[in-house]
């Protein structure tokens, strides 16, 4: 019973995580593309709705995380008026989704087979 709380514990932190990755990688995306007014609201902004289009795609299906996820990227980013490209704001999307995801996904394994639930 302790690991399966303590799966269940480490599932909430590696959500939060996964979060806290994606703010990272907006943030210097958002740095990247000389946005320098309210960075922090708009970083905010920009990692909820990409984490709301993951999770919505993960209910559904695994691979809707990495359609829904960089889709919800480029709207968001839209409304924040970075000189971007349309294919190229998906791409940087996609790979914010991909290494979240993966850093996440790795360790998270990690964690499981740590406690000895994998």
């Amino acid at each position: 019973m302790l690991y399966r709380l303590l799966t269940v514990i480490g599932g909430l932190v590696f959500v939060a995580a996964l979060f806290a990755l994606l703010w990272f990688f907006c943030k210097k995306f958002l740095q990247h593309h000389g946005v320098t007014d309210s960075v922090s609201d708009r970083t905010t902004e920009l990692a909820t709705w990409t984490f709301a289009g993951i999770s919505v795609g993960l209910v559904f299906a695994v691979v809707g995380a990495f359609i829904l996820g960089p889709w919800a990227f480029y709207r968001t980013l839209r409304g924040h008026d970075v000189v971007i490209s349309d294919a190229a704001a998906i791409w940087w999307g996609f790979g914010i989704v991909v290494a979240s995801l993966g850093i996440t996904a790795v360790c998270f394994f990690g964690f499981l087979m740590a406690v000895g639930a994998y």
